[in-house]
């Protein structure tokens, strides 16, 4: 496409150290077979083009704020932290529980912090990384704990007879308690990029200031996310190694040295293919894929809390998180366990 692998916003945030980290996905298991039926697909078509086997959808009275704040407390329980020592909370998510207010302010509530500032990030399933990128810079100035929270509801927003679409995501929430300490995981460096050019490839197309949804929106479906796969796949594809590149090398430091990558859990047959293109020899790939699906911005921090949880990451390793979706957007974190 002829973009720079230059990520010019790229920026360490010194001293921020992550301390905790949580999830909560909900209790709905929805198999292959339940997802593949209204769209024409069975369990090993399925399977064959996305390696995901079953995924999480919410309860209708569940709602993305109610996901977030589970999350939230677990990734607090384990930093050993209340909810008074909050001084910021963002939401990274593109299912938000209303237009406004921000699901922040539902999970600032919920959780009873309110000396916490809390806004939502919406930078689709790169957010968390944005999300983090923001609330850095925050904590510096401002001192005190912050919770960054990836969560989102897609199950409300697929079209059951779109086989491109349904088959992927599942609903969920990753959370990281973040603080400016002498110790811990250190988020050594971020950056962020947007190729706008590119913002049609993924949307709803229906339900904003654009174009409201009336009554022919939604006989024509416009309240639906909608996705050019083969467009997204060939950016993935095409762009994510040189950014990576670039990334790597405003970070200072080399391919070899990544111990563990952590990418969007967007499909896990496209994530194979990307890591090998990516040429990262001693690197794990942590995948939750197989069992949650697309999880949106929250698949980086559900990712994430799963290897951990797992003891899969020891101190002193580097770990890189990289982030792509609508927008089209990508963002990386460097972070030193």
């Amino acid at each position: 496409m002829g973009h720079s692998a230059i990520l010019g916003s790229g920026s360490p945030i010194r001293d921020v150290r992550i301390l905790g980290t949580g999830a909560y996905v909900p209790q709905r298991i929805v198999s292959n077979d339940e997802v593949g039926a209204p769209a024409g697909v069975d369990d090993a078509w399925i399977t064959r083009k996305t390696a995901i086997r079953e995924r999480r959808w919410a309860e209708l009275d569940e709602a993305t704020s109610d996901l977030a704040t589970a999350a939230a407390r677990e990734a607090m329980k384990a930093a050993g932290i209340t909810a008074e020592q909050l001084s910021v909370i963002a939401v990274a998510t593109s299912t938000p529980d209303r237009p406004q207010p921000p699901t922040a302010a539902y999970v600032q509530q919920n959780l009873g912090a309110s000396g916490a500032a809390a806004f939502d990030v919406n930078a689709v399933c790169s957010g968390t990384v944005f999300a983090l990128s923001a609330v850095g810079s925050v904590i510096l100035r401002r001192g005190g704990y912050a919770l960054v929270i990836g969560a989102d509801v897609y199950s409300r927003i697929l079209n059951p007879a779109d086989r491109k679409t349904v088959i992927l995501f599942g609903d969920g929430a990753g959370a990281m308690v973040l603080g400016p300490t002498t110790s811990g995981p250190v988020v050594r460096h971020v950056a962020l990029q947007t190729f706008g050019e590119l913002s049609d490839l993924i949307q709803v197309p229906a339900g904003g200031s654009r174009q409201p949804l009336d009554q022919a929106g939604l006989d024509a479906g416009l309240q639906y996310f909608a996705m050019d796969g083969r467009e997204v796949r060939r950016f993935v594809v095409e762009q994510l190694p040189q950014l990576v590149k670039g990334f790597l090398h405003e970070a200072g430091v080399e391919a070899t040295d990544i111990d563990h990558f952590i990418p969007h859990q967007a499909n896990g047959v496209m994530l194979d293919e990307l890591f090998t293109d990516l040429g990262l020899p001693h690197a794990t790939m942590h995948r939750t894929v197989t069992q949650y699906g697309n999880t949106g911005a929250a698949s980086i921090p559900i990712t994430l809390d799963a290897a951990v949880r797992a003891d899969g990451i020891r101190p002193g390793e580097l770990i890189l998180m990289a982030g792509f979706g609508g927008g089209m957007a990508a963002s990386f974190a460097l972070v030193e366990w």
